[in-house]
């Protein structure tokens, strides 16, 4: 199986003051995760996945109701962000195969979600552009994380076990796939993701640029939609 292609160099350069507070927020959360896990990826994968999850699941929701509020289209956004809420959902099942978190890490699972899910679902209340930067930014950081995983798995110092059985299925792996080939493909997802909600950010910030509406997920083959922002 082909590794997917992901660009690296992609990066939305902060242009105002929500974008620089977007920016801020997430690279404060980097420091934080660099220092808790340092170089543990699979239990750092644990943590942040659901936290990552969170996102889709809030937007979805809060987009649904105005959707309904004003009797409008949502435009394929709905359906595209619980999408997303469901491939990081699978990104948490899968790693937790594969770090086998303990006691405390699961209790900072809750704790990570409970806090996240109300600061985020404030947010985007407030400011639903800022909330979907937040998101590219926390994306671009995942790619980063995911590609240092890759190296210490090249470089030895992380164990290539076998790829988990949920993991297999979901991405459609074969037999035979290892742990290097499914952080390949979350990789290939988080990039996706990443483009998905800064395209989204800016369009609710008026900067007329494609903007990408997925069919389905890298894995699933399909090549994604796309339409002009308004």
């Amino acid at each position: 199986m082909p590794a997917p292609i992901v660009d690296l160099t992609v990066t939305h350069r902060p242009k105002g003051a929500s974008d620089r507070i977007a920016f801020g927020f997430v690279k404060a959360l980097r420091f934080c995760a660099d220092t808790f896990f340092a170089k543990r990826y699979g239990h750092r994968a644990v943590v942040l996945e659901t936290v990552a999850a969170v996102p889709g699941m809030v937007g979805a929701t809060l987009n649904h109701l105005k959707c309904l509020r004003r009797m409008e289209s949502d435009r394929g956004w709905i359906k595209t962000l619980m999408d997303e809420a469901e491939n990081e959902r699978m990104h948490l099942m899968t790693f937790i195969e594969v770090a086998k978190p303990t006691a405390f890490e699961r209790f900072v699972v809750v704790a990570a979600q409970w806090v996240f899910y109300l600061f985020f679902f404030g947010l985007y209340l407030i400011s639903p552009k800022t909330a979907h930067r937040v998101v590219g930014y926390f994306e671009e950081e995942a790619v980063i994380s995911y590609t240092h995983y890759l190296a210490e798995i090249d470089e030895g110092r992380s164990a290539n076990v076998a790829a988990p059985a949920i993991a297999k299925q979901y991405w459609g792996l074969p037999e035979d796939a290892t742990l290097r080939d499914v952080v390949e493909v979350v990789r290939a997802d988080e990039a996706h993701h990443r483009d998905v909600n800064h395209s989204f950010a800016n369009e609710l910030a008026g900067i007329s640029e494609p903007v990408i509406i997925p069919a389905a997920w890298p894995h699933q083959q399909l090549e994604p939609h796309w339409r002009e922002a308004a």
